[in-house]
Parts: C-alpha cells; sequence; structure tokens
C-alpha cells in the first residue's frame, strides 16, 4: 500500500508554522482555488514556505498539485517575489526532467490573498527520502541519477534558467523511473543572476550544497548548480555531504575554504575511478569546473561506462527503477540502453513539488 510523504521545504523542510487546516472544506470557500476550477481535497505537505495540496482539475478532469504561499507569508514582499518566480522559471521549461507547471495565480484562502502555483502530480520519492530511509545506491545508479539531473539542467541552462538550490530535497524518482528536477523558487534568469543575496541580505540556497560563490555572494551562472550537483553525487556515494558541520555557517566556511576528502577515502563502496569526477565538479572557482551541464554529463556517463567495463557494482538501492532516457550514452563507445533497479517491496509513495 501506498504511503504519502512530506514533501521537503527548499529551505527548512521541518518547518510547520503559518499552515492552514488540514480539512480544505474548513477554509471558508470549500477548498476551492483559481476562481473555482481547482478543487483541493487533501494536504500532501508542507515546509517553510508553502503547503502543497492534491486537487482535482474540475474543468479538464485531471489529478494535480497546488502549491500555496502559507498564509502568514503571503504579505511578505520577499517571499512572495520568490513563490511568485517560480511560476514564472518554470512556465516556460517544457521537459521531462523538469516538474513542470500548469498555472498559477492568487485567490483568498481563509482570511489572506495566497498566491498559488498548479504542478504537475508526480508518484515517486526524493532523494532525501531515500538517503534517509535505506542503505547507498550502488555507484552505477548514483551516476544515472545524476545523469538525469543534468539533463534537466542542461536544458534549463539553455533557456536561460540557474536553479540555485540543487539538493536531494529537490531530486525526486518517479514510480516509472523517471529522474525528476523539481522546486525552482529561487532560481534565477542567468542575465540577471548577479548574486544569490535577498533584499534583506540572507545567502539564497542551503549549506550543505551552496556553491563558494554563492556563499560569498558573488555572482552565480550555470557552473553553481553543476557545483550542487557534484555535492549530490559525492553524498550518493559516501552517504554524507562533502561538508559537515554544527552550525550552517561552519558549512558554508568549509565549502569557501576547505577541500574535500575524495568519497572513496569516505565510503568503501565509492569507487576511486570516481573521485576526479566528483573534485573537478567540487573545485573551488568556476573557471576549474565543468564548464556545462553537458560536459559534466559526457563525463558521468563515461564513468558509468567504465563501471559496467570493469563488471560494475553490484549494490542495491530500494528506490524502484531508475531508468536510463533514451538515448543515454557515452563517448568513448555509443553505449545506449536501460538498466534499472529492483523494485521496492511496496508500490511506492506519493511525492508532490515541495514547498
Amino acid at each position: 500500500m501506498a504511503q504519502q510523504q512530506r514533501a521537503q521545504g527548499p529551505s527548512d523542510p521541518e518547518a510547520t508554522g503559518g499552515g492552514m487546516s488540514d480539512a480544505p472544506e474548513m477554509w471558508g470557500n470549500g477548498g476551492l482555488v483559481g476562481d473555482g476550477r481547482y478543487r483541493l481535497t487533501h494536504r500532501l505537505g508542507r515546509g517553510g514556505m508553502a503547503e502543497v495540496f492534491a486537487a482535482e482539475d474540475v474543468r479538464l478532469g485531471r489529478t494535480v498539485a497546488v502549491k500555496l504561499l502559507r498564509s502568514d507569508l503571503a504579505e511578505d514582499p520577499v517571499s512572495k517575489a520568490r513563490f511568485t518566480r517560480e511560476a514564472q522559471s518554470v512556465a516556460g521549461l517544457n521537459h521531462h526532467a523538469v516538474v513542470a507547471v500548469y498555472d498559477s495565480g492568487e485567490d483568498v484562502v481563509g482570511h489572506a490573498i495566497v498566491p498559488y502555483i498548479v504542478m504537475e502530480l508526480v508518484e515517486g520519492r526524493t532523494i532525501r527520502d531515500l538517503l534517509i530511509n535505506a542503505e547507498a545506491p550502488g555507484p552505477e545508479q548514483a551516476l544515472i541519477i545524476v545523469s538525469g539531473v543534468l539533463e534537466a539542467l542542461a536544458y534549463s541552462h539553455q533557456h536561460g534558467i540557474v536553479h540555485r538550490d540543487i539538493k536531494p530535497a529537490n531530486v525526486i524518482i518517479t514510480n516509472t523511473g523517471a529522474v525528476k528536477v523539481m522546486d525552482f523558487g529561487i532560481a534565477r534568469a542567468l542575465h540577471g543572476a548577479q548574486s544569490t543575496m535577498t533584499q534583506t541580505g540572507m545567502v539564497m540556497g542551503t549549506p550543505q550544497y551552496l556553491s563558494p560563490e554563492q556563499a560569498l555572494g558573488k555572482a552565480v551562472d550555470h557552473r553553481s548548480d553543476l557545483y550542487a550537483t557534484g555535492c549530490l553525487l559525492y553524498e550518493l556515494l559516501a552517504l554524507r555531504p562533502p561538508f559537515t558541520g554544527e552550525t550552517p555557517l561552519s558549512v558554508v566556511y568549509q565549502h569557501v575554504q576547505d577541500i574535500p576528502v575524495p568519497p572513496s577515502e569516505v565510503a568503501q563502496g565509492a569507487p576511486p575511478e570516481l573521485d576526479g569526477l566528483v573534485m573537478r565538479s567540487l573545485a573551488k572557482e568556476p573557471d576549474d569546473r565543468f564548464q556545462t551541464a553537458e560536459e559534466m554529463r559526457g563525463l558521468v556517463q563515461y564513468g558509468l561506462q567504465m563501471l559496467y567495463d570493469q563488471g560494475g557494482h553490484t549494490g542495491t538501492w530500494n528506490t524502484g527503477p531508475v531508468a536510463m532516457h533514451e538515448g543515454f550514452h557515452t563517448p568513448a563507445s555509443g553505449f545506449a540502453g536501460t538498466t534499472a533497479l529492483p523494485h521496492p517491496g511496496e508500490s511506492g509513495t506519493t511525492q508532490i513539488p515541495a514547498p
């Protein structure tokens, strides 16, 4: 039997304050938003900025996810701008590896005018959920997942959008084996990404996956996303991020000053052959990293082929199927095919876009 997963918040996944009733019909508008088009049925999750509900699109007769900015943040201009920017960032993206946005607007919820985003409802689990509840993936599976993330980033970068918050909570493995990237809430257009700072001076991003230039409030471009993807790959291989600390500030300091220990020296199952790939993606200077998502993805695929040629690593991970997208290949051999992990014992979970 499938269980429902709590949505992960982009900056504070444990936050629960300022929320609404679990029963939409108690809000005074019958659980309807978007001029009555979307009938909210039940809460799927809540995070630091928003709450997400399953809903019925009564016009098209389909199930969707509706993300609502928390009512206590509806009057905060910074929160509202960030929330609205997510809809604007993703609205122009149409790719199988990006959680789709269908609609957005504002409506009265309870006693507040609250912005909302209508999104694709995705069946699956986030990488964060899987890392919390399971053992490490095999190295091949880690590379397949990261290849999917890089495919999404290559597309968004080509369309001028930098994600700026790649992390395990923002990557879903669907029940059909696809990899999807979600939560473009702090994304920026490339031509407008001069700073990571909000109007209040807060560095935007998640400390464990923050690039050095983000941490320093410097100009950010697509290579910050590649650094964060390197952090994600490191964690998939080593079962911990490249830097940890007792406080967010201590972690941020390490991103700026310290060289991470190679993943093969942290986890026995991490192949030393992948250390160079990971360490290059974690270079302090953007010019020393991979320069495009396509370049990094090509090396990820090459590493996967290398592991297959060596006989592979047989570690299992209870993610359900994780498939290569059609056309997956390495620059060395033109390899193409589909690889899947074992199906989980249960039928899966329901996971929706993160608040």
